[in-house]
């Protein structure tokens, strides 16, 4: 009977050893937090045979290490904690010694910009940025002289893309090999300045695929600089009466600039409010991209509507393509730039420049030559630009004469709105 008894003792020791743990852990501590680890015993001394207290002695060991294990992972998490903090307060300064450092070379471009007359605004180191800026609304960038300086590579004659009456066009090229043109502006005078001063402010307003996009200007000393968009075929101009005699415009290419130019006039009269009127319109005025899209450029002596009287409005333009109640009368209207059009249409379709000398030293007009022979069915295709001659349905051809021949109507209310012209274009352009 004495074995069975020290059997049930023994293993009602093993059961009391974690309730009294338990007991161990929850009782209060009055304020005090005990120390994990404890050089005292865990468990107060249970009586029990000698035979059972050797058993008794491996548990308090595994409470031990199962406390030891939790207090090193504490550990772990703390000094994980710590490194991360570390960690965001470095890039956090890190940030803002870089802000600090671009914020400086920022400075520094505008100082050098100022030092070298260009007067306030950004300098642009990147001609890319130029770009997005001008793309927002708003006034055109201010560019460094220098910076042209350099991209036109001191305004080197290799690089003239053409010659106006105010001054040279250069081809210039900026960093990442972006390509743009300036019109180098010298002498400019009072009437010069204020043109100079219009065509920034309404370019900077104005923004269609037709009207050429003004990048920048640039003011140094007495000279004055206008950026613009670069056209890589040129002017309508030196397409037809340069060397190539407009070899590269066929009859639907030439349609598709007529459309292009009916469109951005359309745009200038009928959407902009006031009402835009070019008063400069002419084939050295439209210029052609790589794709032969063409462009109206040159709004120096464009008005707004409210501004047309003939007291406010010097009397301006291009011998040829003035019509002739502004000539005349000084009377300018929307309907001024139809003729305008009809004269660059007859261009278009005839090859002959505007003006041309006769032997006798006077000048004749395209409108004077070809009117007789506009109305003649029988006479017209014989007078159509010979690149072009016999390259085209015949109804077409008399469908534009018609309408050219409308432009140019002597009498300003005979001409057609130019959203009229256009309706009767666009029939002719093949998808």
């Amino acid at each position: 009977m004495g074995t069975p008894s020290s059997s049930s003792s023994s293993s009602s020791s093993i059961w009391v050893l974690p309730i009294l743990f338990l007991l161990h852990i929850l009782q209060p501590t009055h304020g005090r937090n005990p120390p994990l680890l404890s050089p005292q015993p865990l468990l107060p001394p249970i009586p029990s045979s000698p035979s059972s207290s050797s058993s008794m002695a491996s548990p308090p060991l595994v409470m031990q290490m199962v406390i030891v294990y939790e207090h090193h992972h504490l550990d772990k998490e703390l000094v994980m904690a710590v490194a991360l903090s570390s960690v965001a307060a470095a890039l956090i300064i890190l940030s803002a010694v870089l802000a600090y450092i671009f914020w400086q070379r920022n400075q520094r471009d505008t100082d050098s910009d100022s030092k070298n007359g260009q007067g306030s605004g950004p300098n642009m180191s990147k001609f890319s940025s130029l770009k997005m800026m001008s793309n927002r609304k708003g006034s055109p960038t201010m560019v460094g002289y220098l910076l042209l300086e350099s991209a036109t590579s001191n305004f080197s004659e290799d690089n003239i893309l053409g010659e106006g009456g105010s001054g040279f066009v250069y081809k210039a090229c900026f960093d990442g090999g972006v390509l743009a043109a300036v019109k180098k502006l010298g002498g400019c005078g009072q009437d010069g300045t204020r043109e100079y001063e219009s065509e920034i402010d309404l370019l900077g307003k104005v923004q269609h695929p037709n009207i050429i996009s003004l990048l920048g200007y640039c003011v140094h000393e007495d000279t004055r600089f206008l950026v613009y968009e670069f056209m890589q075929n040129g002017s309508l101009e030196t397409q037809l009466h340069g060397p190539s005699h407009g070899a590269a415009l066929t009859w639907h290419i030439r349609m598709k600039i007529a459309l292009d130019i009916a469109r951005g006039l359309e745009y200038l009269h009928e959407n902009c409010n006031p009402p835009v009127i070019h008063r400069d319109l002419k084939s050295s005025n439209i210029l052609l991209d790589s794709e032969f899209n063409a462009k109206i450029s040159d709004f120096g002596l464009a008005v707004t509507g409210g501004n047309q009287n003939k007291g406010n409005t010097k009397l301006s333009g291009t011998l040829g393509y003035v019509a002739p109640e502004y000539l005349l009368d000084g009377k300018l209207t929307e309907k001024s730039d139809v003729y305008a059009f009809g004269v660059v249409l007859l261009e278009l379709l005839i090859g002959r420049k505007p003006v041309e000398k006769l032997a006798s030293s006077q000048c004749q007009t395209i409108v004077t030559w070809a009117m007789p022979q506009l109305t003649d069915r029988s006479k017209l295709p014989n007078i159509v630009d010979p690149v072009i001659r016999n390259t085209m349905d015949l109804k077409h051809l008399y469908q534009v004469a018609a309408v050219a021949v409308l432009c140019v109507q002597p009498e300003p209310s005979y001409r057609p709105l130019i959203t009229d012209v256009l309706h009767s274009l666009i029939p002719l352009i093949p998808i």
